[in-house]
């Protein structure tokens, strides 16, 4: 093989860019642990040994820190030598109420990579069986709350339930409601605060999340319009349901036809499931971008392992798409299907029997 020099050059370009973010993601995990971006969060030029004083951290090892967020972009170095940062970096990484909020999603990565779990995915990459969702760190389960819970926050009720045909006229005289893969149960806890004459149900197959979900709606003063059950997608009870609500976890699941096809079951005259999940396009090549790189990641670390240690293992992943999803919900027996609407994240499906 004769090497193109250019072609090579592009190539190591961006595996420095990569070796240097598998670097910072720790980094920035710690920095979240211990306080350090919350301490910068009113935007205010601090030096090392101030910011190293204000969170009971060592100046020297805080240097370095610092001196590695700014080479990433992610603190701004001021002409004096102080550390600040910019209003866009306070949404990115201290602000958890905004929607750009991201260190949820670095938790949960620096959770799946840890080395015990990679020698659960290393085994079932060669013997296959998968990594069932219960059998990763704990942090995976609290990043991936923090991660999906602003952009819920911020879309959810004054976007996706408006987008459903007559969802949220039910929503606002009383509907019941089942939010299934609910795990902290924030989607959940979203929608009972904002319509508080329907009842809401949270359903996860996953104990310590169902406890959390419980624990955070008697904090929030929602204990008596929501309720969260220990149960798996296909075997959930109760109903008749106005809405099924399922948020970026259909993909996850070993079953999805199983699982669509026990939600018509659940479902009362003319309600409607809801589906959001990952916006990713049909095509593999259309999908080859940072945010679609950033899905496939995820699902070979997560989605696709957690379906495979399910019965079926249908294993969609999170670049699924509109097409195999659709065709999931047909096999389930769903006569209308369609995109209501979508982000640059997600892609909202309205499914109706």
């Amino acid at each position: 093989m004769t090497l193109d020099e250019n072609a090579l050059e592009s190539l190591l370009g961006r595996v420095i860019i990569d070796l240097g973010a598998v670097t910072i993601a720790p980094l920035l995990a710690i920095g979240d642990h211990l306080g350090l971006f919350r301490a910068m969060a009113d935007g205010k030029p601090l030096t090392t040994t101030e910011l190293a004083g204000k969170t009971g951290t060592q100046e020297r090892n805080v240097r370095e820190w610092l001196a590695a967020m700014a080479a990433s972009g992610y603190v701004a170095l001021e002409q004096d030598g102080r550390f600040r940062l910019t209003p866009e970096q306070v949404a990115a990484f201290c602000d958890e109420d905004s929607p750009f909020f991201m260190l949820g999603g670095f938790q949960s990565f620096m959770a799946a990579a840890q080395h015990e779990t990679r020698e659960k995915l290393e085994r079932a990459f060669v013997e296959g069986g998968g990594v069932g969702w219960e059998q990763h760190q704990p942090d995976l389960f609290a990043g991936t709350a923090r991660f999906f819970r602003p952009g819920y926050a911020a879309h959810l009720v004054q976007e996706w339930l408006p987008a459903l045909d007559g969802t949220v006229e039910r929503l606002r005289t009383g509907a019941s409601v089942a939010d299934i893969g609910c795990g902290f149960g924030y989607s959940t806890m979203l929608m009972a605060q904002a319509f508080p004459a329907s009842q809401f149900t949270g359903f996860d197959s996953h104990p310590p999340s169902i406890e959390k979900a419980s624990d955070l709606a008697k904090g929030d003063g929602l204990a008596k319009r929501t309720d969260f059950e220990v149960a798996g997608a296909a075997d959930f009870g109760g109903g008749p349901y106005d809405l099924i609500t399922f948020f970026d976890c259909l993909h996850d699941m070993g079953d999805p036809v199983g699982v669509l096809s026990h939600c018509r079951t659940r479902l009362a005259e003319g309600g409607v499931v809801m589906l959001v999940e990952p916006h990713a396009e049909d095509s593999l090549a259309d999908n080859l971008n940072p945010l679609g790189r950033a899905f496939y990641g995820a699902s070979s670390l997560i989605c696709v392992p957690a379906s495979q240690a399910q019965p079926v293992g249908r294993a969609l992943g999170a670049g699924a798409g509109e097409a195999r999803t659709r065709e999931v919900a047909v096999e389930a027996g769903y006569k209308h299907f369609r995109r209501a609407i979508e982000t640059p994240f997600n892609l909202i499906y309205e499914l109706r029997s």
